[in-house]
């Protein structure tokens, strides 16, 4: 371990062990409470959204953009007008976007499947392509067909996922400490 980065890091050993509880806290209540979960992220992100428009029409107001003028413009606009409907409407907005994420699984496990096939004699063990299709076909079009059902399994999902983060950062934040305290 170099001196640099127990210094830099060592210190800051809380820090992982703080986005780790975070994480956990997030992850379990996700998996016990889905359909609240899926609104309050859906909330966070229209707030999000809503700081980046805002951010978007200051950085115009300034005179302070790399792109040009006209995106920034329709992007703060779109911005703003996503962020204000996931804030005041977060249910319709969790819906909508698993209704997209839907929509992505279908299409990309036709594209899946048709690139199974395109490669059958090329490649062994393609039909574990093909699989990763269907699977995608098949959740896509749960989802389509049972948006509420689809939208607590996505977020389960989500608070497995930060269940597992949380543990994770935790783990290693409290090995940092550890190294920092033999280091010193």
């Amino acid at each position: 371990m170099t001196t640099l980065f127990m210094d830099g890091f060592g210190r800051h050993w809380w820090l992982l062990v703080l986005y780790g509880v975070v994480g956990v806290l997030v992850g379990v209540y996700a998996v016990a409470y889905p359909l609240d979960a899926a609104v309050a992220l859906a909330w966070a992100i229209g707030v999000m959204a809503l700081a980046e428009g805002v951010m978007g029409l200051a950085a115009l107001l300034a005179n302070g953009v790399p792109a040009g003028r006209g995106w920034v413009l329709l992007y703060a606009l779109v911005s703003l007008l996503f962020g204000l409907l996931a804030v005041i409407n977060p249910m319709a907005t969790a819906g909508a976007l698993l209704l997209v994420m839907a929509c992505w699984f279908v299409i990309a496990g036709v594209f899946r499947l048709l690139f199974a096939l395109s490669i059958r004699r090329h490649v062994r063990g393609e039909w574990v392509i093909a699989l990763s299709g269907l699977l995608g076909i098949l959740l896509g079009t749960f989802f389509l067909a049972e948006p509420l059902a689809g939208l607590v399994v996505a977020t389960v999902w989500f608070g497995a996922g930060a269940l597992i983060y949380g543990v994770l950062q935790i783990a290693a934040g409290l090995r940092l400490k550890r190294l920092h305290a033999n280091g010193s």
